[in-house]
């Protein structure tokens, strides 16, 4: 059974940080792409960080570069997002995804989300 369980959300004033883990388990963890999307009310999901699978690079959206680092660590089947200096404007649910594409096409997965709000 595939799960993606994400932990770390919370309530953080401006300027803080807050670190979100994703435990991914039920699939070959390596191989997938994983993602941080989020979804702030109203709005639509939208991708804020991707790592790719096997040993790739990362990806960052225009709204966290420089704020935001995305990590994996395959031994322990994890994703991190390592958010600083945070804005209102981030408040939303974050969302862990896996990926892996295979020719035309792919297997994905969706955590459950996390909250995090900030405000002061």
């Amino acid at each position: 059974q595939v799960q993606l369980v994400e932990s770390g959300g919370g309530l953080v004033q401006p300027g803080g940080s807050l670190r979100l883990s994703c435990a991914g388990s039920g699939f070959t963890f390596r191989n997938y792409a994983m993602s941080w999307y989020r979804q702030a009310p109203g709005k639509e999901r939208e991708l804020a960080a991707a790592a790719s699978g096997l040993g790739g690079g990362t990806t960052y959206a225009d709204f966290v570069k420089g704020r935001f680092t995305i990590s994996r660590d395959n031994a322990e089947n994890t994703v991190y997002l390592q958010m600083n200096s945070l804005e209102p404007e981030d408040t939303a649910v974050y969302y862990c995804n896996a990926r892996l594409q295979y020719g035309l096409g792919h297997t994905e997965y969706w955590g459950q989300g996390t909250q995090v709000t900030v405000s002061s």
